[in-house]
């Protein structure tokens, strides 16, 4: 059962000295190729730390710009990982996700190239590409420790900028951009913020990992400094979060709380006496449970957002939704296997076939339900081995970390447990699919990718 294990989630796979690579012509014509070129380059020299400043600007910008900037930006960094991969020579950067994401990618270019709607789904593919190409440059670029830190830095940071602006719309009241509560319900007049990012559920989205990275931060950080902003910015982004209203980023939020509590665990557990081994996280887990329970329980307007939850029809978010999800299925079962293509210009072309009356969307509302849609049961099997193989790999380096007490092993916890987050609110929601969550999202992945056979089993900053 072990060996299968294994084998399923490619632990013992080695890429650094694989023969497959070497003989390969394309791989040896693509990898390394100018190598020479950029020994003899004094500007080439500097290649991960000018790939740091790429990143550091797309996350500076991403919740303040339009998409067309961020597009032209993740395409200067996928320009810049090419420019990187042909003068380099090693395969150090290689990693078992890696090979699932170019699985997934492959799946979604055949789903474009059947799709009913090629053009469309050639706009989608190449965002998707984009996407991909960024978190390969940045597993690359964070194999560096120090410039891991200071990327989650600079995301922390904006985040805290995003965040207070959005508790100001708070206090001051400001009015929707549009209809976000059920003018029908308790919550009708209830306001909530969008900061910079214009929708709720996107901020609240973009807020996860930045909650999930601030609480480990407390941690990773040496300086009582430091931990003082870390703990300002968890604090800042949970009251944000919760005022923006969103129950799928509320989800998310819960899922975080559990994920962190496991791995937290996870990570202090060889510290502790026997009986706290056993019994530290039943007790946590049941504390947490409670206290959210009672939060419920004695927020009325906390209490009358969670219930809308399950107010199935009768809420009109939730009945709008419904709608989606059943013109969703049709569309899946006419197209099972490689769906309609990526992207969402696809899904505005096809949807309106499948509708239900005054139920027009723009996407399915459900990240595993969009995954299908656009690359069928084959690509959401694909997808879920990624996150197999992913997550596998975090608690590989977490116990390496773990067993060699470096500190650089909380932002690998924090990395996986955004993306718990992330998916958990993407359950009811595809703001993932927006390039301020879904550049998140790939630094979130290409953050335990960069742990791959390179971190050094020492204490780092």
């Amino acid at each position: 059962m072990n060996s299968v294990w294994q084998k399923l989630t490619l632990t013992n796979l080695s890429l650094s000295d694989s023969q497959w690579l070497n003989a390969s012509y394309l791989y040896g014509l693509v990898n390394g190729s100018l190598h020479n070129w950029r020994r003899g380059s004094w500007l080439m020299q500097w290649g991960e730390p000018l790939g740091f400043v790429l990143l550091a600007i797309v996350f500076s910008l991403a919740p303040f710009v339009n998409t067309a900037l961020i597009g032209f930006l993740l395409l200067a960094s996928a320009a810049f990982w090419v420019l990187l991969t042909v003068s380099d020579n090693t395969q150090e950067h290689l990693t078992p996700i890696h090979l699932l994401i170019l699985l997934y990618w492959g799946i979604a270019t055949l789903a474009m190239v059947v799709s009913p709607a090629k053009t469309a789904a050639f706009s989608g593919w190449v965002k998707l590409t984009l996407y991909l190409l960024l978190f390969a440059l940045g597993s690359l670029v964070l194999r560096s420790p120090k410039l891991r830190s200071w990327l989650i830095s600079v995301y922390l940071l904006v985040s805290l900028i995003v965040s207070f602006y959005g508790i100001r719309q708070w206090i001051d009241q400001v009015e929707p951009l549009a209809t976000w509560n059920d003018p029908n319900s308790a919550q009708a007049n209830v306001t909530r913020v969008y900061s910079y990012l214009g929708n709720p559920n996107l901020l609240g989205g973009y807020l996860l990992p930045a909650i999930a990275l601030s609480f480990v931060a407390i941690f990773a950080w040496r300086s009582w400094a430091q931990k003082s902003l870390a703990v300002t910015i968890l604090v800042v982004n949970c009251a944000c979060l919760r005022y923006t209203g969103s129950r799928g980023s509320w989800i998310g939020f819960i899922a975080v709380m559990f994920a962190m509590l496991i791995l937290m665990w996870y990570w202090w557990s060889i510290y502790m006496p026997r009986f706290w081994q056993t019994w530290s996280l039943p007790i946590a887990v049941g504390s947490l449970g409670g206290l959210l329970i009672l939060a419920v329980v004695l927020l009325e307007p906390l209490r009358n957002r969670v219930l809308s939850i399950f107010a199935g029809r009768q809420d009109s978010s939730n009945n709008f939704r419904i709608n989606v999800w059943m013109s969703v299925f049709d569309m899946i079962r006419d197209r099972p296997i490689l769906g309609i293509g990526p992207g969402n210009d696809v899904f505005n072309k096809i949807y309106p076939l499948y509708q239900r009356p005054r139920y027009s969307a723009l996407s399915s509302y459900s990240v595993p339900l969009e995954i299908v849609v656009e690359t069928g049961f084959i690509g959401l099997t694909a997808f879920l081995w990624l996150l197999l193989v992913t997550f596998n790999q975090g608690v590989l380096q977490l116990k390496r970390l773990r067993d060699a007490s470096n500190n650089q092993g909380y932002w690998l916890i924090g990395a996986m447990a955004a993306m718990v987050g992330l998916m958990g609110h993407g359950l009811v929601d595809t703001v993932w699919y927006r390039p301020q969550i879904n550049t998140l999202w790939w630094l979130m992945v290409a953050i335990i990718a960069s742990y791959y056979g390179r971190e050094q089993l020492t204490i780092n900053n």
